[in-house]
Parts: structure tokens; sequence; C-alpha cells
């Protein structure tokens, strides 16, 4: 670390900026206008491409240092990859407090509103390795970390409002049930086999977390369309000292949105880089993810008013109950540079927080705090894991810590203890009131237990039955689609007689048509009497846009110039993404002379890219071919409810009859306002009454 720059920083007021200007200092370009290679010791080198050897035909020797060094250096570019949330990729932005919360904490980065702090964001996926795919039916990881005025702060948040177990101690056990098999090291990135369903089965405290699994919400369309929580309770803590329970939520501007189960499989198969792609495409044209950060507060001293424990991590907080507020807005706008030194060795720890963000007595938050730090210590291989500059504060950091590996800065004190008088017994230490970290005073009682911190601890089912009865029939009719899905794969027949058996606590009708499926007896048991709904977890009334939605044109030559350029205006006028798919690259000509430019060929794309189709049609040299490719996209299209745009050119493709009602397929032949109804459409994007 340049301590120069670090110690500029001392007096320098943060900005949406400051990040990057930090990091500019570690670019390095290594190509271009002559640039010359040499070894990472400044050695000129003349040949990289032959190795040493006696004679022309004879053994390598072994003083040609420099294929040993380039060899020895390759064999150590790999770092172990991370034991959950492997696979991600991440960006830089900022985050804008839209009103203080000062009544509640004394976070400098959430005092004055129009505060602007930079970020860099990591999203993942949890099961699979790093070479997974990206549209695993999985939770996901969205951790941020703020680079404050008073350090950097990490929320670490999932996909899932829930989590899958209540205390730390079991998250080893569920990650080693839903992991590969120890003796095949398969499946890869599911939880479709014995050993995942059987944990379930036997630690039902997860009940609540799987059906989250099972829903929607389990195959997110994108990352920027993707709520997420840090699922912990944690402390607001005021400049009185004053305490109140707080969790956390990101709410994106584009709504909610997922992908059905036989999109997610097969895009996993064609592109299992899709969200990653998404993330990249999105922020190169200027179509920023966005999220608002909402909060919702508990008073201290209503901690127990609730039927549910506010501590545990299987539980949600319902909005309805507990509103969420919404403070402030997340916007990612900068692609990392380099994959392997920003995104790859970012580190997130729930244990770094600023002053008036304080922890609870949540479970799984007490073990949270020291497992993050403690795998990056092993996985970067270091404790100096903030001398690495994505994870490098902003401000001045002074502190005892010496040596270790990866260590750049060059510390010239000769007293590194504290206490002492040698240096005047600096660094010093500051007081609370001066901006030092202080805990909270929590007042603590009790003997040394193993037991749990209360008896709403054992409820496993209310959440997940109010869950059940919070869905639309659609989403209800794809969670047991999901659950037929991954216990088709179960071998153990007593193991898939244990699920249903389990999840008819949650809704007997619904355990009962998986049974049915999956080809076991019918559960015995029945739901818990749970009848309230929470309105917020369905995704029905999630916001709809066009906006950075993805179109193909499906289209060849002699198409109708005037009405497809129009089209397109108007798709782009609303911010739509349009990809012109056709026979082969180059240009495609319209009957009056007009040329568009094609940006992909059938063999090399598929429907399930995009979120609606725009048949132009018109001749190619393989008409066969073109007609039978423009028919596959239609099919998929079609049978996925996602919107379709028929040109004047492509009627033929497609006809109303007693069998389909064309729902969503919206027709531009003698309709002047075609393009605006195929955005209507578009914005819409699953018309779930066709047929």
């Amino acid at each position: 670390m340049d301590e120069s720059s670090s110690k500029d920083n001392k007096n320098k007021r943060i900005d949406e900026n400051s990040k990057n200007e930090q990091l500019e200092q570690y670019r390095e370009k290594n190509t271009g206008p002559g640039e010359k290679m040499t070894s990472d010791a400044g050695l000129k080198i003349s040949n990289d491409r032959w190795s040493l050897r006696a004679g022309k035909r004879g053994p390598a020797l072994f003083q040609d240092f420099h294929f040993y060094k380039k060899q020895s250096h390759f064999n150590r570019e790999r770092i172990p990859e991370k034991v959950v949330h492997a696979r991600g990729d991440g960006a830089y932005g900022e985050f804008e407090l839209y009103k203080s919360m000062k009544h509640v904490t004394r976070a400098q980065f959430l005092q004055e509103p129009g505060c602007k702090t930079p970020v860099f964001v990591r999203f993942s996926n949890f099961i699979g390795s790093r070479g997974s795919k990206d549209t695993a039916i999985d939770i996901r990881g969205f951790a941020t970390k703020f680079y404050t005025q008073e350090g950097n702060y990490d929320m670490l948040a999932l996909s899932f409002a829930v989590f899958a177990v209540a205390d730390a101690m079991k998250f080893a056990d569920f990650v080693h049930a839903v992991k590969p098999n120890p003796r095949t090291d398969v499946p890869q990135a599911t939880v479709a086999h014995d050993n995942a369903w059987d944990y379930i089965a036997n630690n039902q405290e997860i009940a609540h977390f799987i059906m989250w699994l099972m829903s929607s919400r389990g195959r997110p369309k994108s990352w920027r369309m993707m709520e997420a929580w840090p699922v912990n309770t944690f402390r607001f803590i005021n400049e009185q000292g004053k305490s109140t329970f707080v969790r956390f939520v990101w709410k994106p501007l584009l709504g909610v949105h997922s992908l059905l189960l036989d999109e997610a499989n097969i895009i996993g198969g064609v592109d299992p880089d899709f969200h990653r792609r998404d993330l990249h495409d999105s922020i190169k044209k200027g179509a920023y993810p966005e999220y608002e950060l909402g909060v919702q507060l508990i008073a201290e001293e209503d901690e127990f008013k609730y039927d549910f424990d506010i501590l545990d991590d299987t539980t949600l907080w319902p909005e309805e109950v507990i509103p969420v507020e919404i403070i402030g807005k997340l916007t990612l706008n900068r692609l990392v540079d380099n994959f392997f030194a920003e995104e790859e060795q970012s580190s997130f720890d729930p244990a770094t927080v600023v002053p008036g963000i304080d922890f609870t007595d949540d479970p799984v938050l007490q073990g949270r705090s020291f497992a993050y730090r403690d795998t990056d210590y092993h996985r970067l291989g270091t404790g100096n894991i903030n001398n690495i500059p994505v994870n490098q504060p902003i401000v001045e950091t002074n502190t005892n810590q010496r040596q270790s590996d990866v260590r750049h800065r060059i510390d010239v004190d000769s007293v590194n203890y504290h206490k002492n008088s040698l240096a005047n017994n600096t660094p010093a230490e500051t007081p609370p009131e001066e901006g030092g970290y202080a805990h909270y005073p929590e007042k603590v009682k009790g003997h040394k237990t193993r037991e749990r911190p209360g008896e709403s601890f054992f409820d496993h089912f209310s959440q997940p039955r109010l869950f059940w009865n919070s869905m639309s029939p659609i989403e209800k009719q794809q969670i047991v689609e999901t659950f037929n899905f991954h216990l088709g794969y179960v071998k153990s027949k007593s193991v898939r007689q244990q699920v249903v058996e389990m999840f008819a606590n949650v809704d007997k009708e619904m355990a009962t048509i998986i049974a049915d499926s999956i080809g076991v007896n019918p559960p015995t048991g029945s739901n818990v009497p749970v009848t309230k709904s929470s309105p917020a977890l369905s995704l029905t009334n999630t916001p709809h846009y066009a906006y950075s939605q993805k179109v193909a044109v499906l289209i060849g030559n002699g198409f109708n110039g005037e009405e497809v350029t129009n089209a397109l205006k108007v798709l782009q006028q609303y911010g739509v993404f349009i990809e012109i798919v056709s026979e082969k690259l180059g240009t495609v000509e319209g009957a009056d002379g007009t040329k568009i430019e094609v940006d992909k060929i059938f063999v090399s794309t598929y429907p399930v890219l995009y979120d609606s189709i725009y048949i132009v049609g018109g001749s190619t040299e393989n008409e066969a071919k073109f007609h039978q490719s423009i028919m596959n996209f239609l099919n998929e299209a079609y049978k996925h409810y996602k919107p379709i745009g028929i040109a004047s050119t492509g009627q033929s493709y497609i006809k109303k009859s007693e069998n389909n009602n064309l729902a969503g397929v919206v027709f531009a032949a003698n309709n002047p306002n075609f393009g605006e109804e195929f955005v209507s459409a578009i914005a819409k994007q699953r018309f779930w009454n066709r047929t």
C-alpha cells in the first residue's frame, strides 16, 4: 500500500469517486506502442517462444531461468476458491443517502441526505464451484463494501430473507450436505441429490429456506432484478447510545423477476455466464443496476412483542408488520479492470462495521462474525487482506499489525506495540465521542448453555406456511414443479417420503401433489393452522418495465424497411436492448434498400437468452433452415409466455386458432401503434393466461 497516498486521505472528504482515484495508482498497462517485454525483475526478454536447449533437438537446460520463472509463476496463479459463494462477479458504484438516519444511528455515511459513498458489490452463487453455471437453482450473495469516512463497512446480503440454519454451529453440516457427494464429486451446483434432501428432512428448521429456494426467487432473471437481505439482525446505535434493532433489504428499481425452471436449466447449458454477461452488458450500455436500501426497525423494548423471534434468521420480519423504510439508493456504474485482482481477491466480513452499527445475539451472526475473515485468511494466504487494493479503505490506517504475506507498506516506526512511552503511546486510542468504535453495553445474564435462545426457534413451519399462503396460483404451481424436479433425482424412497411428510406441515395439498409425482405415499400429517399471508412476498405486484429487456429481431432480406425501422426506433426510445439475429453475419437488406447489421446468427444463440422476440421474417439463401430456426424461437418464446412481436412480413409463422389465444402476441400489420403496443407487452414480460 502506498503510505503517502493513504495519509493524504486523512482529511479528505470521501465522495463517489474516491475509490476509483485510489485504485488508479495500482493500474498497470503492459501493451501498446513501444512497450517491450521484460521479466518481473525488469530484464528485457529477447525470446519468449522457445526453450533454451543443448543443440537444436537436444534437452532443455536448467539454466533457462526465463522458462523456469515463467512456468513457476504460472504454477502459482490460482488461489483456493471460496468454500461457498465461489462463483460470482462484481462492480463498483455509489450509495446515495435519501434521508438522514441520525435519530437511530451515528454511522457517518447515514447522516446527511445526498451523501455519496463509493462501494464495491460482489454477486455470487452459494453452492457451486467457480466453474459452475450462473442460473443454478440456488441462493445468491449480494455483498457490499462501503468505503466510508470511518473505514470500510461490509453488508453481506442474500437473495432470500431467511437463512438455512438458526445457529452457526450447523453451517458446516448444511454446506457438506448440499455440496457434491464426497465419493463422486457430483452433482454440481444443485440440491437435486440424496444427501441434500436427507439433511433437509432431518434438520427441519430449514423448511422456510427451502420454500424460498423452490420458489421463483431461487432462479433470478438477472442480478439487477433481485432483492437481497443481510438476514441477520443488527443494532443501530445513535449519539445518545440508544439501541434500535435493524434489518436491511435491497430492493431493485427494475422489480424482482425470475426465470422459469425450464429456462434456468437450458440457459445453464448454453450460456453458463448468463448473469455475469448481463451485468457487463447493462453497465457498458449505461443501464446501471440500481437498488434502494430499506431498513426495518424495532425498538429495544419491543424485542419480544412479535409471534416470531427477531434474532432467528430462519424467520423474516413481515413488511406488513414491520414496514420497510427506504433510505437510499445504490447505483453500480463501473466494472472491474481485472477480475482476479479485484473480484476474486475481494473479501467481505460481517464484523467489518463502523460506529453506529453493532451486533445482536443473533446466533448465526455471532458465528458469521468470525468465520468470514478466518476463511479469507486461508484463501488469500495473508493477514494483510486489507492491503489488497479492492479491500483497502480510503481513510488512513494506523495499526500495530506487522509482517505476514502481501505486505506492501514499509512501516518505519521503531515501536509496534501498545501501550508505549517511546512513541508517546501512539498510535493512540480514539474515545467514542471522537469517533472511536465502542460496543453497545448490552446487559447479559444467564448460565452457559447450548440451548436455543427461545421456544419460537422450534417453530419451523408457521412462516413457511405464511410464505405459501402469500403466493399466487402460478407461483404455487412453480414451487410444486421445482420440488418435483429436485426430488425426482433422489434415489432413496425413504428420504422422498420423509420430505413429503415434512412439507405437509406447510401445506398438505402441496405435499400430496408432490407425493403423487415422486412415487411415495400421501402424507399422513396436516399443515399448521396459519392463515396469515404477506403480499410483499409475492412477485405478482413487482414493478414491470420494458427498459433493458432483451429482444431478438429475427430477420432476413426483403423486409418492410419503414415498418421495421420505426419499430426499432420505438424500442430504442424505451431502452430495450436489441439484437439482430439472422442466418449469417453481415447485413440484411429490406425491400426499399434499408440495411441492418446482424449481431448474432441462429447457430450461435438461443431463444431462452431473450426476454422477447420480434419476428420479421424475409428471404435467405437457405429458406428451409431459416424458417425452421424462426419456428424454434417462436415455439420456445410462446411456451415460456414471453411477448412476441410479428411484422407484416412475419404473419405466416403464427395464426390464431381455437387451441391458442395468442395472448401477448402483437401484430404490426395495419397497426399504427405497433411499436407502443409491443413495448407494453415487453414490459409485462409474461402472459400467464396464454393458451
